[in-house]
């Protein structure tokens, strides 16, 4: 048997192997193999919980290896894999017998010899499967998250002494497989046309907004096919209220993206015992301060940011203007790429970052310009500048721009389009998923040219139309393909099989956004 534990670094971690070696000479236990504090302070943490939980610690010379020996060792928990092992090591010269089989072992331990948790667990799992290791302790609070790992058997400890018990007791260990969860998952939810979507909660009915059927409708589409948004409106207006109900409307995550999205915000500690395979779309809302290393992550061990965080979810930048220039402009690459190489200390790591990102902008400093009824005191020289923070490559990538105004009492009562609530813009919703699981396995908006070729087939009207409105408004070839995308996402919510005139013309007003004082932008 050997015993192994996981170091986390990035995304990806590396799998350290655990050796003892009982040696003669004066009492006393060594650790090599680049270990940092925390790593080297568990030989008095591993040495009163062996006492502690009954048993006797060797007299001999402990010397501990933890290999590959230019891997840096972090973190607390290690605690568990050395005290294992020494006792394993312990038993084997005594002729006792153990499973012959490579294990995985994680935990914090006490002094009293209880196991605590540490995050970190499904990326080891994770890792531990892929080089096919089949067994696994962990503590008994992240056994749950152990067990979502399809193909690893578990065993969640609480002390000491039963993690040393499983290691001479296979049936000790429970199997449990994620194919439970192919289809119903675990968090409350509710079914449309064979599309699930989260249970809604109090503040997450679009019932609530009255009118603001263009935001509304801005929304169903970029839900449905997965596309970048940008909502402008004065103070008030019901911008960020709107997207803050987005969740409501956001299918859930298929096992697949559930697996990388939980590996991800457990290297972040983030993961609930509640919902230990994550099935709900991320939804990131950071702050206005927040730094680069904030959004891309980094500091110690490479840890995860925010857009890596809303992996498979939302990124939602709340007054997007007041974001650093060199936060907003950083976004471009992993909105095109999907993910993010961060370099640290002569290693690097990639983060899968395929985030759909939604902004809610003002459009001036103070907020007024192109209102109605209020003034606008800002200088044309200060709303320039407000606006250089978006460089075009970005606005570029952004499909969907919607002018948000706050309507009238009339439009409001006369508001009759079936966007009233959350289960009849669901229903849209779950529609186009459909089409688009059955056609391909990516979203609309992830659509290659090559699939948009395939996919975007439009009637004759429509082509020429595309054709007249990008000589008019010089739309960049990546402007065109995502008006055509966003065009198969409104027919996908009809039920149609062609791209028609009246849906690349849908797409191509929410592309360029008018406005009768703003102008075209």
């Amino acid at each position: 048997m050997q015993i192994y534990s996981f170091s986390p670094f990035g995304y990806e971690g590396s799998l350290v192997t655990v050796e003892i070696d009982l040696r003669r000479g004066i009492p006393a236990v060594d650790i090599v193999g680049l270990a940092d504090g925390a790593v080297k302070e568990s030989r008095e943490r591993m040495q009163a919980a062996i006492r502690n939980s009954g048993f006797d610690f060797p007299p001999e010379r402990v010397l501990i290896s933890l290999s590959p020996a230019d891997l840096k060792k972090e973190g607390a928990g290690f605690d568990l894999p050395l005290a294992l092992a020494v006792l394993y090591k312990n038993a084997l010269e005594n002729g006792d017998s153990f499973i012959d089989e490579p294990v995985l072992v994680m935990g914090e331990l006490e002094l009293s010899g209880n196991v605590r948790c540490v995050k970190g667990i499904h990326a080891a799992v994770s890792t531990a499967v892929e080089m096919g290791i089949r067994r696994c302790i962990v503590p008994v609070q992240n056994a749950q998250e152990a067990r979502e790992v399809k193909g690893m058997t578990v065993y969640g400890a609480d002390s000491l002494k039963n993690a040393f018990k499983a290691l001479k007791e296979p049936d000790f260990f429970m199997s449990k497989s994620t194919e439970e969860n192919l289809i119903l998952p675990s968090i409350n939810c509710v079914e449309i046309d064979g599309v699930w979507f989260s249970e809604s909660h109090i503040g997450c009915e679009f019932e609530e907004l009255k009118g603001q059927r263009s935001l509304i409708r801005g929304l169903q589409i970029a839900a449905a096919g997965g596309h970048n948004m940008l909502a402008l409106g004065s103070p008030g207006c019901g911008k960020t209220m709107a997207m803050q109900k987005f969740p409501a409307i956001n299918p859930i995550l298929t096992v697949e993206q559930a697996q990388s999205v939980t590996r991800i915000w457990s290297l972040a500690g983030l993961v609930k015992p509640t919902e230990p395979l994550i099935r709900t779309p991320p939804f990131r809302m950071p702050h206005q301060t927040a730094s680069i290393e904030g959004m891309c992550g980094g500091g110690v061990g490479c840890r995860p940011g925010e857009i890596s965080l809303a992996h498979n979810g939302v990124l939602f930048l709340d007054e997007a203007a007041e974001f650093r220039s060199s936060v907003l402009q950083m976004l471009r690459v992993p909105l095109e790429t999907g993910c993010i190489t961060l370099s640290r200390a002569g290693r690097s790591t990639v983060y899968p970052a395929q985030f759909q990102l939604l902004m809610a902008v003002n459009p001036c400093p103070c907020g007024n310009y192109g209102s109605k009824t209020k003034m606008c005191l800002c200088s044309l020289k200060s709303v320039e500048q407000y606006w250089k923070k978006f460089s075009a490559p970005l606005l570029d990538r952004v499909e969907i721009r919607v002018f948000v105004d706050k309507e009238t009492e009339n439009d409001v009562e006369n508001d009759r389009t079936g966007l009233e609530t959350t289960a009849e813009i669901r229903k849209g919703i779950a529609r186009a998923i459909a089409a688009q699981r059955k056609r391909q396995t990516v979203r609309n908006a992830k659509l290659l040219p090559a699939q948009v070729e395939e996919f975007c087939v439009m009637e004759d009207a429509a082509k020429i139309y595309l054709d007249d409105i990008s000589m008019k408004y010089c739309l960049s070839p990546r402007a065109m393909a995502g008006c055509l995308k966003v065009a198969r996402t409104i027919a996908d919510i009809e039920g149609c099989n062609f791209i028609r005139l009246h849906h690349i013309q849908e797409a191509v007003d929410l592309r360029v956004l008018k406005n009768s004082f703003l102008g075209e932008f």
